[in-house]
């Protein structure tokens, strides 16, 4: 059941706009056009559930079918946390913390269950569930951290993308030069890209006086559409490799 993507740099790549888009995206409905963070969250979840069906009747990887499902779990995760934060005033820290919690809850629930937290020995309809249950979630507490970063932090947008980012850094390092879990690697990244991308896209939107670049939510979720959609084309039209053939058995001489 191969319904998964390699994880390689393009991946990380695709996975970084992805989770951007899915901030500016989010901002853009709930706060530039004034839906809500709360209506924003139900049709952001109505989008995840519907792409979700589609993957799961999947019976292959079909990139821009897997990555509208990250997307919509990267608009939901933000208009959800913001949802918590804002609207409940629950706070940023509290709601990293509440977040934390339900994430580590899906992440225990799925070793006990399936014996691997490894995205490559995915095999059954459970441990796909699993698998998207822990992508939303991750994705909605790296809204929450990403912005504890950017506002009570002090770091600001800039100062926030640069710490997630070495620690992205640190990972990479730990890759190749540590025996560190390479599942433990891969979920400890998967968590960190969504703050990135959440900073990231606070930076890419916000005005230069609140030390942002000033594209607004509309500029920035067009430039990171536009990307993300040339690599899921390219992702889609590039030569796949051979797979290997196996030798053919020389015929046996008969009775």
């Amino acid at each position: 059941m191969k319904k998964i993507p390699e994880v390689t740099l393009l991946f990380w790549v695709m996975k970084i706009c992805a989770t951007t888009l899915g901030e500016t995206g989010g901002d853009l409905l709930a706060q530039t056009l004034n839906v809500g963070y709360a209506v924003s969250s139900l049709l952001f979840i109505g989008f995840f559930l519907v792409t979700l069906a589609g993957q799961l009747a999947a019976k292959r990887y079909i990139p821009a079918l897997y990555w509208a499902v990250i997307l919509a779990t990267s608009t939901a995760g933000t208009t959800m946390s913001d949802y918590m934060d804002r609207t409940l005033g629950l706070g940023y820290a509290t709601g990293t913390a509440i977040l934390v919690t339900i994430l580590i809850v899906v992440l225990g629930l799925w070793r006990l269950t399936e014996k691997s937290l490894s995205v490559s020995e995915i095999t059954t309809r459970r441990g796909e569930l699993f698998y998207w249950t822990a992508i939303l979630f991750s994705n909605t507490l790296g809204t929450a951290l990403g912005d504890f970063l950017a506002d009570d932090s002090g770091l600001g947008f800039g100062g926030g993308a640069l710490l997630i980012g070495s620690l992205l850094a640190v990972v990479v390092l730990a890759h190749f030069f540590t025996r560190i879990s390479n599942v433990l690697l891969f979920w400890t990244a998967f968590v960190l890209t969504r703050p990135f991308g959440a900073t990231f896209g606070d930076l890419l939107t916000k005005s230069p006086e609140k030390h942002g670049l000033g594209f607004g939510t509309k500029g920035s979720s067009l430039i990171l559409l536009g990307l993300l959609v040339g690599l899921i084309l390219y992702t889609t039209l590039r030569p796949q490799p051979a797979e290997p053939v196996a030798a053919k058995e020389p015929d046996l001489p008969r009775a």
